[in-house]
């Protein structure tokens, strides 16, 4: 199992190191490389990404069906194609295909990931383990980011594609890692697993809608907070990969100590401080508008620190908590459907971004009110999901 868990990290940070090249600047790209207008531009983004709400019930029952690891090495694929896609696109419609192909890819790979993290771990505490699976994506996907960064500083609009084609050939790499050096026994077939339904776990149901008012922070993040800089502030083409590099230094190295200092915190209390501190980053960020251009860059990056601390106190728990809460013979099912409150903010996002073409403080207003709202949503939950859920015996 120590090979396992070796190999999967492996391919987990290839796969992020070439998703920090070129996820932050997809809507960037579109709007400067391809050409396409913002509102244009976040509406196509939207649309093709609409289209990966219908994966998460399909990908969940092939993982019941067939295991996690198949499904996440043909994620995988589909990524790559959908990536190279954007290669040839020249207008509207080819970025939305694009976007079909690889958010399909995407929502099939979150909706079986954490599964195959959880497979790979064994019979423990899932806190621990996703903790460490996020810090090797945080600090790939950050070294991705840094490389693009000087791609772009270096290369111009010639960057942008040599750093799409690179996040292509990553995701092939990685799906051939997970193919030869991680192996895990299928599923068993268990009695009375069809009349589990999702649908019927209304304090499941609540969990899914309030981590996905916090998920759009993330989201809006990463698409947002570049066109931001770049588009809005007209800020230097290097700082969205400083503000990344920051991020991805504080999660790459602080993931096990925030499960240390929050390990009086049950899994609840501890997504609605992050939420929370989600909320007060938005606050923070949107009174850059107040400051003079010659402190933006440093203040930017002193807001990054409010965000990395939300991230790093919610990220590994609500994972562990939507699958502890999960019925055992449904996993997959329920972990797919959980990446529900990922795939919609994911669909939202580009349209919340775009908004900054009507007013520089919408989205942010929006965005952190969302935040409030998974704050005050969450501390309902606590009595109505599993026990042993929320609180385990140890983090």
């Amino acid at each position: 199992m120590t090979r396992c868990r070796t190999a999967l990290l492996c391919a987990l940070g290839i796969d992020n190191f070439g998703s920090g090249l070129f996820l932050p600047l997809a809507l960037v790209y579109v709007t400067q490389v391809v050409g396409l207008p913002l509102a244009v531009a976040g509406t196509a983004v939207t649309l093709g990404a609409a289209g990966g709400l219908v994966i998460p019930p399909l990908a969940g029952r092939l993982v019941d069906r067939v295991g996690p690891r198949a499904v996440v090495i043909v994620a995988q694929l589909l990524q790559a194609a959908g990536t190279g896609a954007y290669l040839f696109a020249g207008s509207a419609g080819p970025v939305v295909a694009a976007t079909v192909l690889f958010t399909a890819g995407q929502q099939l790979f979150y909706s079986s990931l954490f599964v195959l993290i959880a497979d790979v771990a064994g019979d423990v505490p899932k806190d621990r383990p996703f903790a460490e699976v996020g810090m090797v994506r945080a600090a790939s996907f950050g070294l991705g980011g840094l490389a693009a960064g000087a791609l772009l500083t270096w290369l111009g609009a010639i960057g942008y594609r040599i750093a799409l084609a690179a996040d292509a050939v990553t995701f092939f790499v990685a799906a051939s890692i997970l193919a030869f050096f991680v192996h895990l026994a299928r599923p068993h077939r268990e009695h009375g697993e069809r009349s589990i339904r999702v649908l019927r776990n209304r304090p499941y149901l609540a969990l899914i809608l309030f981590s996905g008012l916090f998920g759009l922070s993330l989201d809006f993040f990463l698409i947002g907070m570049p066109v931001f800089v770049l588009d809005r502030l007209r800020g230097p083409a290097w700082l969205p990969g400083a503000i990344l590099a920051l991020l991805t230094v504080l999660t790459s190295l602080g993931g096990t100590l925030a499960l240390r200092l929050t390990a009086r915190l049950s899994r609840i209390a501890a997504m609605r401080a992050g939420s929370a501190l989600f909320a007060a980053w938005c606050l923070v960020s949107l009174g850059v508008l107040l400051v003079p251009d010659s402190w933006r860059v440093a203040y930017l990056l002193a807001s990054t620190l409010v965000f990395a601390a939300g991230d790093l106190v919610f990220g590994p728990r609500s994972g562990a908590l939507a699958e502890a809460a999960a019925p055992p013979v449904a996993r997959g099912r329920y972990l797919a459907a959980y990446q529900y409150a990922f795939t919609v903010a994911q669909v939202i996002a580009p349209a919340v971004v775009a908004l900054f073409s009507v007013a520089d403080w919408l989205p942010w207003v929006l965005v952190g009110s969302c935040a409030g709202l998974a704050v005050a949503g969450l501390g309902t939950l606590g009595s109505r999901l599993p026990a042993r859920a929320v609180a385990p015996g140890q983090s």
